[in-house]
């Protein structure tokens, strides 16, 4: 995934280096790129934006056949799991595959707590001699689940209109960057909740929860 992103950077910034229109469309997805090379003018830059459109044609197949063989294997591990996180709007399996794995058993974090600072979703306290000297440590725990509720955030605010206007408010007093970390964090602490539980997304259980402020 990092090695595709490189490739469609590589030709995003390139596009840009010779003052050409933007690509009309998201050249992630193989239909876009079919013909993108024969719009540089330079023909050795065309030839390497081909080898790139190219790269980028096999890293999808070998993608496809990847994510295809762990969400098979995921049916099979936890079946259970999987689904109740696919049930929030805007995960995909991508997102649920990711959170299922990097979390691997929800039951080895005792509390709410414990889970939202591992997912990077709060500011870990920094203690000396039993004494809390600020939030420091914001290393600690896992970027993957991380990245992967800060993008369960953005994709649960699509479509979906009370998040877009829990979204504005929170906006409204804390700006937009917090706002987000704030919705992940929520969307963190429910997750929590259902796989403790084995329980769906619960609409109602999310919008009546509090606001926690103490985001990463």
């Amino acid at each position: 995934m990092h090695q595709q992103s490189e490739i469609l950077e590589h030709i995003q910034n390139t596009n840009t280096q010779y003052n050409l229109a933007p690509l009309p469309k998201r050249i992630r997805y193989p239909a876009n790129r079919t013909d993108i090379a024969s719009g540089f003018p330079d023909p050795l830059v065309s030839k390497t934006i081909e080898v790139d459109v190219q790269l980028l044609d096999v890293y999808h197949r070998i993608l496809l056949d990847l994510e295809a063989k762990i969400l098979r294997q995921a049916r099979q591990h936890d079946p259970i799991c999987l689904g109740l996180l696919r049930s929030i709007p805007g995960v995909g399996k991508i997102l649920a595959l990711t959170i299922l794995y990097e979390v691997h058993d929800i039951s080895r974090f005792p509390a709410v707590g414990d889970f939202v600072s591992y997912a990077r979703l709060v500011k870990c306290a920094h203690e000396s001699a039993g004494k809390r000297t600020g939030s420091k440590n914001n290393k600690i725990g896992n970027a993957h689940l991380k990245w992967a509720f800060s993008e369960a955030a953005v994709l649960f605010l699509r479509g979906h209109e009370p998040a877009k206007r829990l979204h504005q408010k929170l906006v409204s007093k804390y700006g937009k960057a917090k706002a987000l970390s704030i919705i992940a964090q929520k969307l963190g602490r429910v997750v929590f909740s259902m796989l403790k539980r084995k329980m769906a997304f619960d609409p109602l259980r999310f919008f009546q929860g509090g606001v926690h402020e103490s985001v990463a």
